[in-house]
């Protein structure tokens, strides 16, 4: 068989190396549920054409040639080995085709995520990172295993033009104008959840942080992160995987 490198824009092939870094990335932090949540990204070009992971492989497996290429249904669009799960493509389709900025949804079913869904007040702002998240915060509502496409309406809405999405009783979703962005918002998201629970346990009284604090907290964020958003870090992790196992640019 062809190698995939070979039958891919370079742009493509550049999408796949960081895709399976996020892959990489969301195992090394513990993030991964075995082989049962997703990462996708639009592929470059005109197409609507999607690569998402395939299906049964752990996340620490995922290399930039076994990512799967999918069109808005969940249909393969190029030749494979592997197979995909199109009921895990459900909520990514929905964003992808109704947010033009959506290159790349991240949805992860962590202790600390999935715990704070459950929570009635969702994320309280008690800590920085919950500011940066309450900025542009939504919620969804719990329907099932996602499998509805009646659903994607209702999601979508919620959704609106946030980047943090909280599916309650479910877990935790961010989105990105590049994979940079959607891991550093999955990053900042999954913390604030992990914070908020270990502030609990103490018993005592939250101090939250006022509405005055969280209104300007947008153009603090893009000072500090000198307006790079992930593209600021993500060199970074791309160097930290390498030292691990490159095996992810394969």
């Amino acid at each position: 068989m062809t190698a995939v490198r070979e039958m891919v824009s370079a742009e493509e092939w550049q999408l796949r190396i960081d895709l399976a870094a996020a892959y990489r990335l969301v195992a090394l932090y513990g993030w991964d549920d075995l082989v049962f949540t997703h990462i996708s990204a639009r592929v470059p070009g005109p197409e609507r054409h999607f690569l998402i992971n395939p299906y049964g492989m752990l996340f620490e497996e995922i290399t930039a040639s076994s990512l799967v290429k999918v069109d808005l249904a969940g249909q393969i669009v190029m030749k494979t080995d592997y197979f995909i799960n199109p009921a895990g493509f459900t909520i990514h389709s929905a964003i992808h085709e109704a947010r033009e900025d959506a290159h790349c949804v991240l949805h992860v079913h962590t202790p600390e995520g999935v715990a704070v869904s459950t929570h009635r007040q969702g994320l309280l702002p008690i800590s920085q990172q919950s500011l940066f998240v309450l900025a542009s915060l939504a919620y969804h509502d719990y329907e099932g295993i996602a499998l509805n496409e009646e659903e994607k309406p209702r999601l979508v809405a919620d959704l609106a033009d946030k980047t943090f999405m909280i599916l309650r009783n479910h877990g935790l979703l961010t989105i990105g104008r590049t994979v940079a962005d959607a891991f550093l918002a999955m990053y900042i998201l999954q913390s604030a959840c992990k914070i908020q629970l270990l502030a609990g346990r103490s018993g005592d009284e939250l101090i939250h942080i006022s509405e005055a604090i969280l209104s300007g907290i947008r153009a603090q964020a893009d000072a500090v992160m000198k307006g790079l958003g992930g593209q600021l870090v993500w060199p970074a992790l791309l160097r930290k995987l390498d030292r691990i196992d490159n095996s992810f640019r394969n």
